[in-house]
């Protein structure tokens, strides 16, 4: 048998040298890497879980502002984005979003839609909620790009993107989320069948957080362990100034916009890393979501303290660093999904993240983020944005009205 090269631990200095970035941004190699099994975690104490009515919740359909935003995030979503058919315009735009409005109205409280084919399977909403987003080609066929707002349009390319068409773009889209999957199954193809004469179904993403009532109030953790959204704003006064558009004509008040990203995951490679390597490319403690200076996942990070060897204990690179925002005016409310697919058949994963940013303004919020995201976050080595879209949120609709009706009415 052929001897194996023994694989040789990343040193600290090593990464911030450029160790583990080789040129083009790719790793050294996987005898570069830290193959150390991390320490086992602790188990948490057995809790009593109260037997709560999932099926039965509700969450509204008319308001001022659209659910499925601000609401806590329910345990299952798919995302449906539409193109629209030639000689879909502004009437026609207004017939498909009254159908929807109303059908989507009636799921979201336990009441079948009208002509629903399985009405057994919309008796139970489990907390289900249809957000409306418009993208730049539904303002288009409108004939109302003076309504758009300007950052709802495609993004810039960045060079970690390799960006498929089957993952992106959309006229409209329809972010269907409850804590019952079969909910789902049935929102989305009742809302499908809306749509058949206007437009036709471009991509679908379906993803999945933790089990409903499984962590209350804990934050989401993706793929590769770490919890995905510690620092969004916080509700009340951060989050208004954060995601929603205070005022404006009708169609842009009590607005927010959305960016859909679908970010593969490598996690054949990222098995490589050791413990120590991940919080390191992170910032944060694994098993706690804590900076690496802190002790408590809501602690504030000290970007310049130092450890033994003169090194900032947490790196220019980590995703953390990179990401970090302090104007509440200036941060995003994330409220991603993991996806997990098929997997080859040498049992390597197709998984990932459909990470979900919404924020007042694209342009002013997103996109510097992004941009210091793509420059430098060690996180890239592992991760591939394969997908993208944006889109703008309209306004709530009162009860009797329809989702659009201020800027199409």
């Amino acid at each position: 048998m052929t001897e194996q090269p023994a694989v040789r631990p990343v040193s600290r200095r090593g990464l911030l040298t450029g160790g583990a970035l080789a040129a083009g941004g790719t790793l050294a190699g996987a005898a570069a890497v830290t193959a150390a099994r991390p320490a086992e975690p602790k188990a948490r104490p057995a809790e009593a879980v109260p037997v709560a009515a999932f099926g039965s919740a509700v969450e509204p359909f008319h308001g001022a502002r659209q659910s499925g935003i601000a609401t806590d995030p329910q345990a299952h979503a798919a995302f449906v984005a539409f193109t629209l058919n030639p000689g879909t315009d502004r009437a026609a735009l207004g017939r498909m979003l009254r159908l929807l409005s109303d059908d989507a109205a009636r799921l979201t409280q336990g009441r079948p839609p009208l002509a629903d084919t399985e009405p057994e399977l919309g008796l139970l909403p489990a907390r289900l909620t249809v957000t409306f987003g418009f993208g730049p080609g539904l303002y288009a066929a409108a004939g109302l790009d003076d309504r758009r707002p300007p950052s709802v349009a495609d993004l810039p390319s960045f060079r970690i993107d390799r960006l498929q068409p089957r993952w992106s773009g959309g006229d409209l889209l329809l972010q269907i989320c409850a804590d019952d999957p079969v909910t789902v199954a049935h929102a989305q193809r009742v809302l499908v069948k809306d749509s058949r004469p206007f437009a036709t179904v471009r991509w679908v993403q379906q993803g999945f957080r933790r089990a409903a009532g499984s962590e209350p109030g804990r934050t989401q953790r993706n793929l590769f362990g770490q919890l995905d959204g510690t620092a969004n704003p916080k509700p009340g006064g951060p989050l208004e100034t954060a995601v929603w558009v205070p005022d404006g004509p009708a169609w842009a008040r009590d607005s927010t916009t959305l960016v859909v990203r679908r970010i593969s995951m490598n996690l054949e490679t990222w098995d490589l890393l050791g413990r120590p390597d991940r919080e390191l490319a992170v910032g944060r403690r694994l098993d706690t979501g804590a900076p690496l200076t802190g002790t408590a996942e809501h602690d504030q990070p000290d970007f310049a303290a130092t450890g033994p060897d003169g090194l900032t204990v947490i790196p220019d690179f980590s995703h953390l660093t990179r990401s970090h925002v302090t104007d509440d005016r200036l941060k995003i409310l994330r409220r991603p999904y993991n996806y997990d697919g098929t997997p080859t058949a040498e049992g390597h994963a197709d998984s990932g993240l459909i990470f979900t940013s919404y924020q007042a303004d694209i342009t002013r919020q997103f996109l510097p983020i992004q941009q210091r995201l793509a420059e430098r976050d060690l996180l890239n080595e592992w991760t591939t944005p394969i997908g993208s879209a944006v889109f703008a949120i309209p306004p709530g609709c009162p009860d009797g009205g329809w989702l659009g009706q201020q800027l199409l009415g």
